[in-house]
């Protein structure tokens, strides 16, 4: 089996930085990862392309969950349609329903203005009220690849349940495990699931600009946490 394709959630510049120092795969690139993650600034992705790396884009306007109204709906679209215009490989996207259901209607929209390049789902989906419902649904509407911690909070308690899925999934659609993925857990993670790519972010937090009255702690990258997952995955 060859070496999963690593994906390292970039927020920052410095975290791009280490994205090309490394020669990772891909950044999932967004900004407030201490919010989970909200879609990246124009400036932000442009030098991110400009460092080489491939950038998949998270698409989320707000924090909290994943039920839109049609205006978040319509600033998603503008967004996907924008950050395609700036060269960007991929974007991540998700919407359920006030039942928890994915929305098909909301992501077919998404899927449309985002065609010609990748789409990944993020963990809307470990919100979904049926997993293998929405992953069929998934499948057939086209996407790449589905980000999740196996239903659970984060990978730790999801690793039995993303190997369930990578089976049913018979490579219709890749199965990327991510959420909590560390040094401590990568090699089991590897073991079990044997996925066909990786997801973290590497951060911590960190209390930032503490003279400023504007401090304040965030989730910030640390190279050791990345350079540990890398060795780990890349077998060194």
């Amino acid at each position: 089996m060859t070496n999963p394709k690593i994906e390292l959630v970039a927020a920052s510049v410095e975290a791009v930085d280490l994205a090309a120092k490394y020669k990772l795969d891909r950044v999932e690139l967004c900004l407030d990862l201490d919010q989970g993650g909200l879609t990246p600034s124009c400036g932000f992705v442009e030098y991110s392309l400009n460092q080489g790396v491939e950038v998949h884009a998270l698409i989320r306007p707000r924090a909290a969950g994943f039920h839109y109204s049609k205006g978040e709906v319509d600033v998603m679209i503008n967004d996907i349609r924008f950050l395609k215009k700036l060269g960007v490989h991929g974007v991540v996207i998700g919407a359920l329903k006030d039942n928890f259901d994915l929305d098909n209607e909301t992501l077919l929209k998404l899927l449309d203005a985002a065609q010609g390049i990748d789409v990944t789902c993020h963990r809307a989906f470990d919100e979904s009220y049926d997993w293998q419902k929405s992953m069929d649904a998934l499948i057939s509407m086209g996407f790449k690849r589905i980000l999740s911690s196996g239903l659970a909070a984060n990978v730790n308690g999801g690793i039995d349940m993303l190997k369930r899925m990578r089976a049913y999934a018979a490579d219709k659609i890749e199965i990327m495990p991510g959420g909590g993925v560390s040094s401590a857990n990568i090699q089991k993670i590897l073991d079990v699931v044997q996925p066909t790519s990786i997801h973290f972010s590497g951060a911590v937090k960190t209390l930032l600009d503490e003279k400023s009255a504007f401090s304040e702690t965030i989730l910030k990258i640390e190279e050791k946490r990345v350079q540990r997952i890398v060795e780990v995955v890349r077998g060194l």
